[in-house]
């Protein structure tokens, strides 16, 4: 059963200082890029990863063709994909022992979360931790005691 509940939500995005933002868009006015941009501003190191935009930058960081290229391990995984799109990113995950997969509002993959929790990581479905930072009142990463 996916982590929705809002102190599990709070104990995660407490937790993680690096997320793997998949399905990133140069495009500003894409929630992808307005939720990276708030991640930012609020502390997390966020790793766009979009095999279209591979090699280039947005919002300063350098965009990854897939998570299994990142250099260097993350926190959490945020997906911005069609659920149909989610069950390869979620089996690398998976493989790469990534602890948290965050799938965003209206992506649901019952079957890729239940493989997902069964292999040890926390899954969060069908929210957004912008929205979650916003309503659980939780502090910039450098401000936490």
């Amino acid at each position: 059963m996916p982590s929705n509940q809002p102190d599990q939500m709070r104990a995660v995005l407490e937790s993680v200082r690096t997320i793997a933002l998949v399905g990133a868009s140069e495009k500003t006015n894409r929630p992808s890029h307005e939720v990276m941009e708030f991640l930012q501003a609020h502390g997390y190191r966020v790793i766009p990863v979009n095999p279209r935009l591979a090699g280039q930058t947005v919002l300063g960081e350098c965009v990854y063709s897939d998570i299994a290229s990142l250099p260097e391990p993350v926190d959490m995984v945020d997906l911005f994909l069609a659920p149909e799109r989610t069950d390869a990113v979620i089996d690398q995950a998976i493989e790469l022992k990534f602890p948290v997969i965050w799938l965003q509002i209206g992506v649901i993959n019952e079957a890729g979360a239940a493989r997902a929790e069964a292999a040890g990581l926390t899954v969060v479905m069908d929210r957004c931790p912008k929205q979650e930072i916003s309503r659980q009142g939780i502090p910039v990463v450098g401000s936490r005691a």
